[in-house]
């Protein structure tokens, strides 16, 4: 892959991974080419404009098929030319049809450690469960749903007064320090999807979990210490 990777970012709502992608483009190896979205009234489409980065929106509710849907949606994507697809809190399933056609170029981030609680509510129902650990977890895309090769996870210990919106909230944090980094790594070609279905990083085949990181160099990079601190404290980077 080309060290100027160009990036296609599919988003739904407010964009938070998006923006967070956007500002570590200059330092990662890629270009966020294009944003698609499927929600004219997000949020998100303004963080592009206010970006200069064209944008499209390819309504779900214009197509009652899902195939006439992900038809239109994969021919929105391709005008950009990405060399890797993005998936940034986008809200829809994509078909069989869309999945094949970027099969190994299509990176998703999941708030919860993958294969634990895909879907939905993750903050919630890690709660519910009791768990002491959370966190998110970057994957290819395949044709089951959050059941892709896992990339990495950034995890976080459950406090006791943590709530469902203050998960939330300290995941995104994880989630904006991992998923510009795993991008990174794919536009700089050290990150594949070998024919065997696992995950190859710098010709070393991944553990079935991916790259493990830690909130660590997530917090440090949230009070503003250098890359390279960060980098330090967190090795397995």
């Amino acid at each position: 892959m080309a060290a100027d990777c160009g990036i296609v970012v599919l988003i739904s709502g407010n964009g938070s991974n998006l923006q967070a992608l956007i500002d570590e483009s200059g330092h990662r190896g890629y270009r966020v080419a294009g944003v698609v979205c499927n929600e004219p009234s997000a949020f998100g489409l303004r963080r592009a404009a206010r970006a200069g980065i064209p944008a499209a929106v390819v309504e779900h509710g214009d197509y009652p098929e899902r195939a006439d849907f992900d038809r239109a949606l994969l021919a929105a994507v391709e005008k950009f030319a990405p060399g890797l697809i993005v998936l940034a809190g986008f809200m829809r399933i994509l078909g069989p049809a869309f999945i094949e056609a970027s099969l190994g170029r299509m990176l998703n981030i999941h708030p919860s450690l993958l294969p634990a609680y895909p879907g939905m509510r993750t903050h919630a129902r890690v709660l519910a469960a009791g768990e002491r650990e959370h966190g998110a977890t970057v994957h290819f895309v395949n044709e089951k749903l959050d059941g892709g090769p896992i990339v990495a996870r950034s995890r976080l210990m459950v406090g006791e007064d943590d709530t469902a919106d203050s998960l939330a909230a300290r995941i995104r944090r994880l989630e904006h320090a991992l998923y510009p980094r795993v991008v990174g790594w794919y536009a700089a070609g050290r990150l594949r999807l070998g024919r065997d279905g696992g995950v190859y990083l710098d010709g070393a085949k991944l553990p079935t979990t991916g790259v493990e990181a830690s909130e660590v160099a997530a917090s440090i990079r949230c009070r503003g210490v250098g890359e390279d601190t960060a980098d330090a404290v967190n090795t397995s980077m």
